[in-house]
Formats: C-alpha cells, sequence, structure tokens
C-alpha cells in the first residue's frame, strides 16, 4: 500500500510540476500583454513624461520575455521619440549595413582558422537534413548542427507570412532615422529607401485583395462646405511623409557631399570649399557627426588652398564636435608646424599620442561600434611608431630655441613685402570671421545626437576661438611693426637723399661762374717761351684765346679745374714759362 502511494505521488508530482510551468508562462505572458497595453496608452498622449513612463514599463516587460517583437517595436519609438539615437543604434545594430560590411570585411582578411569559425558559425541552423541519403552516399558527413528556439520562429514566421521581412518591417524606418540623426547618411539612406519598399510592396498585396466596393464614395463626402473645411485644416503629417522628407534630404547632403570630395580629390580647391560650404553653411541643419566630418574635409581644401587661419579655425570646429577625430588632430598638428609655432603642434601630437595608446589599450577604435572611422586598427602600431620620431623631432627643433620666427604671412595668407594697406584689409577680414562671439553661431545649425553636449561643445568652441584670435592679433601686430620699421627706414633714405641733392645743387649755387678775361690770361702766362719767338707765340695766343673763348671749352669739370688753377696762378705773381702739351688740353 505504501509502495502504490509512493508510486502515485511519483506520477503525480510531474503534472503539478509542468502545471506550476504552464501557470508560470501564461502568467508572464499576461503581464507582457498588460504592460505593453500600457505602454501604448502613455505614448498615445505624446508628453515626454508619460513616455519616460512607457518605456520603464517595457523594459519591464523585455525583463520578463526579451524577445517580444511589440515590446521591441514600442521601446525603439519610444527611444527616438526621445532623442536617445545612441541607444536605438546599439539594440539594433545587427542591422546597420555598414556595420555588416566591416564584419564580413574583417572576417575576409582574417586567417584561415578565423574563417573557418566564422564560417561555421554563421551557417543556417537546418533541424533535419533533407538529403541525408544523399550525403550518406556522396560520402560528405553533414555538420553538426545545434537547436534554436530562434532560428525555428523565423521558420514558423516564414510559413505563416508570405514575406518573412515584414514582421520586422519597423526597424528599418526606426533605425534609419536615428542613422540620420547619428550621421551615417548612407546605412539612413539605405534603410529608408528599404522601408519605402517593403511599405510599397506590402500596400500592393493589400490593394490587389481588397474588393471594389471598398472604394464606394459614401466615404468621400461632396458637399462643398465639407470640401472646403477639409481644404482649410492642415492634416497632421505622417510618418511616410516625414520618411520621404528626410530621404529627400539625405540624399541631398549626400549629394553635395560627393560633389565636394570629387573636388577635393581632383584638386579644384575652390570648387570644394564652395560645395562644403553649402553643407555647413545651409538654411537646414545636419546632424553632428556628418557636420564635423564636413569640416575636416573643408579644413583639407584651405590647407592646399594656402588658407591656414581657416584651416585651424575648421579643426577647431571639428574638434568641438567631436574631440577623438584624429583626422582634426593631424590635420591642425601639421598646420602649426607649416606655420613654425612647434609647441601648439606637439601638443597635438601628444594628444593623438594618447588616442592611439587607448586604442591599443581597450583593442577597439574610440566610440561605440557603430561609429565610422577613417582609420583601421591594424594601422594603429605603424602610426604610433611613426607619430614617436615626429614628436621626438619637433621636441628637439623646440630644445634649439626654433619657437620665436612663426611665419605669421602664412597664418594671415599674405606674401611677403606687402604693403600696409594689404595687411589692415586681410586682418580686418579674418577678424570679422574668427571673432569669439561668432565662434559659437554654428552650433545653431547642427542637430545633436545628445542634447547635453550643447554646452560643452559651446566651451570648446570659444576656447580654440580664443586662441586662433590671440595668434591673429599677435601676428597682425608683429607685421605692423615690421611694416611700419621698413617704412621708417624708407623715409630716413629719403630724407638722407633729398639732402644730400639739395646740399649738391647749394654748393653749384654758391659757386661764382668762371671769368673769361682771366681764363683768356693763362695761356699768355702758361705758353710764354724765353728767347724772341714773339710773334709766333702771340698768334698761338690769339689762337688759344678765340678756341677758349667759345662756350664749348668751359662745359667740361677739367676746363672749370683749368680756369680756377689759371687765376690762382695769375694772382700769385707766376709769370715763369711752363711747357704745355696743347693736345691735352683740348675739351
Amino acid at each position: 500500500m505504501i509502495d502504490y502511494c509512493n508510486s502515485s505521488m511519483a506520477v503525480a508530482s510531474p503534472s503539478a510540476a509542468a502545471a506550476e510551468k504552464k501557470h508560470w508562462w501564461l502568467t508572464n505572458r499576461k503581464m507582457v500583454e498588460r504592460y505593453v497595453r500600457e505602454a501604448k496608452m502613455l505614448i498615445a498622449t505624446q508628453e515626454r513624461s508619460e513616455i519616460v513612463a512607457a518605456l520603464r514599463l517595457l523594459e519591464v516587460a523585455l525583463a520578463l520575455a526579451p524577445r517580444v517583437e511589440a515590446a521591441l517595436e514600442l521601446k525603439a519609438r519610444c527611444l527616438l521619440h526621445l532623442r536617445r539615437f545612441k541607444e536605438v543604434a546599439d539594440m539594433l545594430q545587427d542591422f546597420i549595413p555598414s556595420l555588416k560590411m566591416a564584419i564580413s570585411e574583417d572576417a575576409s582578411s582574417s586567417g584561415s582558422l578565423d574563417n573557418s569559425s566564422t564560417q561555421l558559425s554563421r551557417e543556417r541552423v537546418t533541424l533535419l537534413s533533407v538529403s541525408s541519403s544523399g550525403d550518406s552516399l556522396s560520402g560528405i558527413e553533414p555538420a553538426f548542427k545545434c537547436f534554436s528556439v530562434s532560428d525555428l520562429k523565423k521558420k514558423v514566421m516564414s510559413g505563416l507570412f508570405k514575406n518573412v521581412e515584414e514582421a520586422g518591417q519597423w526597424r528599418y524606418s526606426v533605425l534609419g532615422q536615428a542613422c540620420c540623426h547619428l550621421g551615417l547618411m548612407e546605412d539612413a539612406m539605405v534603410l529608408l529607401q528599404t522601408d519605402k519598399r517593403l511599405a510599397t510592396a506590402a500596400f500592393r498585396r493589400e490593394s490587389i485583395s481588397l474588393s471594389d466596393d471598398i472604394f464606394s464614395f459614401n466615404k468621400f463626402p461632396l458637399s462643398s462646405d465639407n470640401f472646403t473645411q477639409n481644404q482649410l485644416e492642415n492634416p497632421p503629417k505622417t510618418e511616410s511623409e516625414s520618411i520621404s522628407h528626410l530621404l529627400c534630404h539625405i540624399k541631398l547632403l549626400i549629394r553635395r557631399k560627393t560633389a565636394a570630395i570629387a573636388a577635393l580629390d581632383a584638386g579644384l580647391y575652390s570648387e570644394a570649399i564652395r560645395h562644403f560650404s553649402k553643407i555647413l553653411d545651409g538654411r537646414r541643419g545636419a546632424p553632428q557627426a556628418f557636420l564635423s566630418e564636413c569640416y575636416v574635409h573643408r579644413a583639407s581644401a584651405y590647407r592646399s588652398a594656402g588658407r591656414i587661419a581657416e584651416a585651424i579655425a575648421d579643426c577647431n570646429r571639428a574638434l568641438a564636435l567631436d574631440t577623438s577625430s584624429i583626422d582634426a588632430l593631424a590635420i591642425r598638428a601639421t598646420l602649426f608646424e607649416t606655420i613654425r609655432c612647434l609647441p601648439d603642434s606637439l601638443h597635438d601630437l601628444e594628444h593623438l599620442k594618447l588616442l592611439y595608446n587607448s586604442v591599443l589599450r581597450d583593442r577597439k577604435l574610440p566610440g561605440p561600434v557603430w561609429k565610422r572611422q577613417n582609420v583601421q586598427y591594424r594601422e594603429i602600431p605603424g602610426k604610433l611608431c611613426s607619430l614617436a620620431a615626429k614628436i621626438q623631432q619637433l621636441k628637439q627643433r623646440v630644445a634649439s630655441r626654433e619657437t620665436g620666427n612663426v611665419d605669421y604671412y602664412a597664418l594671415i595668407g599674405l606674401r611677403r613685402g606687402c604693403s600696409r594697406s594689404e595687411l589692415e584689409r586681410a586682418h580686418l577680414l579674418l577678424i570679422l570671421k574668427h571673432k569669439p562671439d561668432k565662434s559659437s553661431s554654428f552650433i545653431e545649425k547642427c542637430e545633436f545626437a545628445d542634447e547635453n553636449d550643447v554646452d560643452s561643445v559651446r566651451d570648446r568652441a570659444k576656447m580654440s576661438a580664443l586662441l586662433l584670435y590671440r595668434m591673429i592679433q599677435k601676428g597682425y601686430t608683429s607685421l605692423m611693426s615690421m611694416i611700419l620699421e621698413e617704412e621708417a627706414a624708407e623715409k630716413q633714405r629719403r630724407k638722407a637723399t633729398a639732402a644730400l641733392q639739395a646740399a649738391i645743387q647749394a654748393q653749384q649755387a654758391n659757386e661764382p661762374p668762371p671769368p673769361k678775361a682771366r681764363v683768356e690770361l693763362i695761356p699768355a702766362a702758361i705758353t710764354e717761351h724765353s728767347g724772341g719767338n714773339n710773334s709766333h707765340c702771340r698768334n698761338d695766343n690769339k689762337a688759344a684765346a678765340v678756341s677758349k673763348s667759345s662756350a664749348s671749352v668751359f662745359q667740361g669739370v677739367f676746363c672749370r679745374d683749368l680756369a680756377t688753377v689759371g687765376d690762382l696762378l695769375s694772382q700769385s705773381g707766376f709769370n715763369r714759362p711752363v711747357t704745355v702739351n696743347y693736345e691735352a688740353l683740348s675739351c
């Protein structure tokens, strides 16, 4: 009897456990359904506080049942409404196209062992082998497959629905909007286009199955009053319309960015600057990460065009929006080295070195997984070695005192030997453009992924703009002092030249004109010979007097000096004959 009772109790205990387990599952399902209903009611109010409460309910529901599709969709839409785009991307990162491509490229570039392991891990789970007999005959044994409830659910859903993607169509619209606000424009365009394609296909299937009776005119009132009233009212914009407008804006931004990068690669720097300025200075804003990337590209165009101050300003804005921008730090360090501002260049290179060391320490690039990076992880060690050598070289240059000769001409964008007016004009344009008060004006056209970042971005932008403003002012003061010194030296040279010319003219004006009578006596005193050649000497004296009375005789310096010498000889009473060669005295 006791054994019978024990056996009956043993038989009854599994059934009780099964009933308890079934009751637990039904209880959890009812609780999840209740949480989802309450969350829908709270979301319908469209108030921020109510949506936050709905999000808490959905998190509790997902803790009980993590794979409930309705709860996942409502949670994603709540996060999107609360502008918590990063959480949406983290939640649905498996559907981001660029992340899938990066994972596939990493898998293809890895070793054979890694390739085999990833291939086995990504194979679809097959519960039953259809061609088991064929495989056994061919000698190929099927690989061992594990049972997966999620894959079984997908197979059941694929049998129930005509389109497998119809169940998760909401992911494309929600994730596409989140990617747009995060600056992943290409991914957002692909996701939103996929959402439109799926919505169009679903509507086409529904329209085919609908009957003609639903298009009766009873649903469309013909009275003019109702028609005009409906026209005057502005109906709210539907989700499909907002997505279409967002997709048009995304395509416009991608088109302009593509044209700007093509111009930059072709060497048309002014054209590239014009296209990037259309994006950055447009009437409609753009996401924070997308603007940071465009500022980096425009800084590269400014650097190639020789506009150093504008390039440094764009790098400052890019770093204010994204402090871990490796490209912006590298470009600004190069710009500071170009103008021989070595301490600032060394500071940026040290910051870049810290970023590289953090990447190697954490074994991942800075930022979340879905963030777009222009550098790959395998390139970091080589870049770090070259960066260390560059830092050592700059430290040696700083130790040799090369920090005083900053090239302010290149900073302001002037040629050496420019005029004072050119310097004043260039300085005025730079000051009006890079005033510290206007440094945060670009924030108004920026769509932030997190509203809490606005104050920190504004502070970083003001600080970097103030440093650039002081550098421009210092360069203007230095160049203006050099130009003033050159103008003062030129004025002194002109004064000295004018004084010398005035002294020469005054000396020439004070000198008395040489008298002709005294000049005529010179040949008589010089050309007298002892003895009796009086007639011959008289004829020679007459010829000399006639020749020296002409105006051409007194035009040379030698003739004036000779006249002065003759005058002095006649005054001293020198009356002795002097042998003179007349051919040498000819003027």
